[in-house]
C-alpha cells in the first residue's frame, strides 16, 4: 500500500501545519528564506535541490502564503515570519541532539549577545524578532564553495536579502 501525499485523514493542527510545511526541502527553503536568499537560482545553488522539486515548494510557499514575489524575487510574509520560532528551535534542538557544534550562530544586532533556543537575548532578556537578529557561521559550519554559501559566511541581518 502506497502512502498519502496528505494528511488529510487527520483532525490536527500540527497536520495541517505539515500540509504546509512538511514536505521534504520546504523547511530548508523558509530557513533560506530568512538567511535573505531571494533568487531561484540561489535557492537552486544553495540548495542543490532538483529545479520541478524547487519550482513545486517555491509555488507551494506562495499559494499558501508563507513567501510574497517581489519581481524575481521570493520574501517571506508576515505569516512566513512567524515560522521563525520553529525554524530557530529545531536548529538549536538538532545541535543540542544531532551535532556537535553549531553551523550558524543567531546573534541580537543590538548587543552582540547570541540567543537562546527560546529565542531570547541573555544580556536584556528580550525575546528577539528576526529582523533584529545577525547571522553569524559556526564553527560547525561546512565550507561549500557555491556562491551562496560564501556570501552567508560573512555576517549579515536575518531578512536582509543577500546578492551572489
Amino acid at each position: 500500500m502506497a502512502l498519502g501525499k496528505d494528511y488529510a485523514a487527520q483532525d490536527c493542527s500540527l497536520a495541517r501545519a505539515l500540509e504546509v510545511v512538511g514536505e521534504r526541502w520546504t523547511m530548508l527553503i523558509v530557513r533560506d528564506a530568512f538567511y535573505g536568499v531571494r533568487r531561484f537560482s540561489d535557492f537552486h545553488v544553495h540548495l542543490d535541490i532538483p529545479r520541478a522539486v524547487l519550482s513545486a515548494r517555491l509555488q507551494s510557499l506562495v499559494e499558501t502564503g508563507v513567501l510574497g514575489k517581489d519581481g524575481h524575487d521570493y520574501v517571506l510574509t508576515e505569516m512566513g515570519k512567524e515560522l521563525w520560532p520553529v525554524v530557530h528551535t529545531l536548529a538549536r534542538w538538532a545541535e543540542d541532539h544531532l551535532s556537535a557544534e553549531p553551523c550558524r550562530l543567531f546573534l541580537h544586532a543590538d548587543c552582540g549577545t547570541r540567543v537562546g533556543p527560546d529565542g531570547r537575548c541573555a544580556a536584556c532578556g528580550r525575546t528577539v524578532a528576526p529582523e533584529e537578529l545577525e547571522i553569524h557561521a559556526g564553527p560547525g559550519v561546512r565550507r561549500r564553495t557555491d556562491p551562496v554559501s560564501a556570501v552567508l559566511r560573512s555576517p549579515h541581518r536575518l531578512l536582509d536579502p543577500i546578492r551572489t
